[in-house]
C-alpha cells in the first residue's frame, strides 16, 4: 500500500475518532465469520446505530496517538474490527453480545471506555451495566423522590386541615338550619 493511500486511511481513522460516536468503542476479531453472517450482523447493527469498521492496526494506532487515546493501542494486535456508535459503549456491547450468541466465531478483544481498557472477557459484563440514559433516569428518580415525599406530606397535612374545616362548617350550617 502506498504512503498516499496509508495517509488517506489514517486521515479517515482520525475522522472516525474525532466524532463523538467513537470516543468509546469495542474491538472485535471477526476471523472465521462468513460473509453472509458478517453482512447480516453489520446491517442489523447499523439499524441500531452501531457501525463496524475493519482497521489496519499500525495506521489506527497512529490515529489513536493523534487523538490522545494511546491507552487503547494494546487492543490492536492481529485482525481487528472496531464497533462504535449507539448512545454509549454499553449499547454497543449489548448489541454485539446478542450477535455473539448467533455468530460463534466472533470474539471480543476488549473495549475502550473513558480512557481505560476493558478486557475481552469483561465486555459481556459491560453489556449488563445500565446505559447512560438508564443511569440518568435512576439519578433523576433518586433526586425527585424526597421532593415528591415532601410535597405529599405538605399536601396531606393541608388536606387534613381542609377536611376538618369542612366538617366544622357543615356542622355549623346544620346547626343553623335546625335553629331556624
Amino acid at each position: 500500500m502506498s504512503k498516499y493511500v496509508k495517509g488517506l486511511l489514517q486521515t479517515e481513522f482520525e475522522k472516525v475518532l474525532a466524532g463523538d460516536r467513537a470516543r468509546e468503542f469495542v474491538v472485535l476479531n471477526l476471523t472465521g465469520v462468513n460473509g453472509v453472517d458478517n453482512n447480516l450482523m453489520r446491517s442489523g447493527l447499523r439499524q441500531k446505530g452501531v457501525e463496524v469498521l475493519v482497521v489496519k492496526n499500525a495506521l489506527f494506532r497512529r490515529a489513536l496517538c493523534g487523538r490522545q487515546m494511546e491507552a487503547a493501542a494494546p487492543l490492536f494486535e492481529g485482525p481487528c474490527a472496531l464497533a462504535y456508535g449507539g448512545d454509549s459503549v454499553v449499547d454497543v456491547a449489548r448489541e454485539l453480545t446478542e450477535w455473539g450468541r448467533k455468530i460463534k466465531a466472533m470474539q471480543f478483544k476488549g473495549a475502550y471506555l473513558d480512557g481505560t481498557l476493558v478486557a475481552g472477557e469483561e465486555v459481556a459484563s459491560l453489556a449488563k451495566m445500565p446505559t447512560r440514559r438508564e443511569l440518568q433516569g435512576m439519578i433523576a428518580g433518586t433526586v425527585r423522590a424526597p421532593a415528591a415525599r415532601l410535597a405529599g406530606a405538605i399536601v396531606a397535612a393541608g388536606s387534613q386541615v381542609a377536611g376538618c374545616l369542612k366538617t366544622v362548617i357543615e356542622k355549623a350550617e346544620k346547626a343553623d338550619k335546625q335553629a331556624a
